[in-house]
């Protein structure tokens, strides 16, 4: 079998693929929020995983997985560490047993406030690199379906 796909189609994928162009820019911006928020012990994924918990009542475990476009394994996994640091608990919720409820503990309010003003500077700076960064949000969010 003699070159079944035409090595100009890898090229025509490399160029134009939209899923492979977002994966390389979550990897980078992954890598550069890590690294910001680096001094307060914080990865990127966990820095949202905690202002998603900053809300007025605990989220469910559904619902908050929705949010974060993680699957329910995954959310509870990343959750872990974050347990083990007493940053969040993770209860049964009261009103239907089966379901856990996850609340950000007064240790986790004080490290994603330290967290905060990091990100505001370095996702300030990050839109300054950027032609048009509402246009950029409005597609992804488009593409992620406004998840909630």
């Amino acid at each position: 079998m003699k070159d079944p796909v035409p090595f100009q189609t890898t090229l025509h994928v490399r160029d134009t693929c939209l899923c492979l162009h977002a994966q390389r820019a979550a990897r980078v911006l992954a890598r550069r929020f890590d690294g910001l928020l680096r001094p307060v012990g914080l990865t990127n994924a966990q820095f949202s995983l905690l202002m998603a918990l900053n809300r007025p009542e605990p989220a469910t475990i559904g619902p908050l997985a929705a949010l974060l476009g993680a699957d329910r394994t995954t959310l509870t996994a990343a959750l872990k560490p974050l347990q083990r640091e007493g940053l969040v608990t993770v209860e049964p919720d009261p009103d239907d047993r089966r379901g856990r409820r996850v609340r950000l503990t007064p240790a986790g309010a004080a490290r994603l406030a330290a967290a905060v003003p990091i990100w505001v500077e370095g996702h300030a700076a990050l839109e300054k690199e950027l032609d048009d960064p509402d246009a950029l949000r409005a597609g992804l969010l488009a593409l992620a379906g406004r998840a909630a």
